[in-house]
C-alpha cells in the first residue's frame, strides 16, 4: 500500500468517527466570534455576538456554538436566548485550539 492509499484510509476513519478534517481550521468569522467574546464581561447572546463581529446571526450562533462543543465558551441555557461567556477554563480544556486562535489573531492581524 503507498502513502496516498494510506493517508486517504485515515481520512476516511477520521470522517467515519465524526472527526472533520476541517475542525482545526479557523476562519476569519470564527476568529471574529471569538474576539468579541473575550472582549465581553458580562454574558452576551448570539445577536449581540452577530451585532458585535458584524457578521450574519447564523453564522454567528454556528460558530459560538462550535465554542462551546470545544470548551471555550460556556452557555447559559436561559430564556428566552442562550447567553454565552468566555470559559475561565479554556485553555485547561482545549489548550490546542486556543493557541490556533491566538495564532490565527496575529495571521489575521486582529
Amino acid at each position: 500500500m503507498d502513502d496516498a492509499e494510506e493517508s486517504g484510509k485515515e481520512n476516511l476513519k477520521a470522517c467515519e468517527q465524526g472527526d472533520s478534517m476541517e475542525s482545526s481550521e479557523v476562519s476569519l468569522h470564527l476568529l471574529k466570534v471569538y474576539n468579541f467574546i473575550c472582549d465581553q464581561k458580562q454574558w452576551i447572546t448570539a445577536k449581540d455576538i452577530a451585532e458585535g463581529a458584524g457578521i450574519a446571526h447564523r453564522t454567528a450562533r454556528a460558530h459560538v456554538l462550535r465554542l462551546v462543543r470545544l470548551g471555550i465558551v460556556d452557555q447559559a441555557e436561559v430564556f428566552p436566548a442562550h447567553r454565552y461567556k468566555l470559559s475561565k477554563l479554556a485553555t485547561k480544556r482545549n489548550k490546542a485550539f486556543v493557541q490556533r486562535l491566538e495564532q490565527a489573531r496575529e495571521v489575521f492581524g486582529l
